[in-house]
């Protein structure tokens, strides 16, 4: 049996990196923005639970992770920085 690859017409890999690139540099700056906006983000974990016949208790407790000021503005600098960089070559 032969063999088959797949080629991209009319790109090469350098204009593949290129939107690898700039992909990532808006996730950056949206996701920046998001952990400047909210702050953090909370999620219920569940810490005990008990099966006594067909009774079922459970504890749930919500945790809350705050994401600092600083990892927000260096998600979006270094987003629009990413951004920049890739537009000159």
């Amino acid at each position: 049996m032969g063999s088959s690859t797949l080629t991209l017409v009319g790109r090469d890999n350098g204009d593949l990196a290129m939107s690898t690139l700039k992909v990532v540099a808006i996730l950056l700056i949206v996701g920046g923005g998001i952990a400047l906006t909210y702050g953090g983000f909370s999620y219920t974990k569940e810490t005990h639970s008990a099966d006594i016949g067909d009774l079922h208790l459970a504890v749930h407790e919500r945790q809350q992770v705050n994401i600092p000021v600083w990892a927000g503005l260096a998600g979006v600098i270094g987003g629009f920085l990413l951004l920049m960089s890739s537009r000159k070559t």
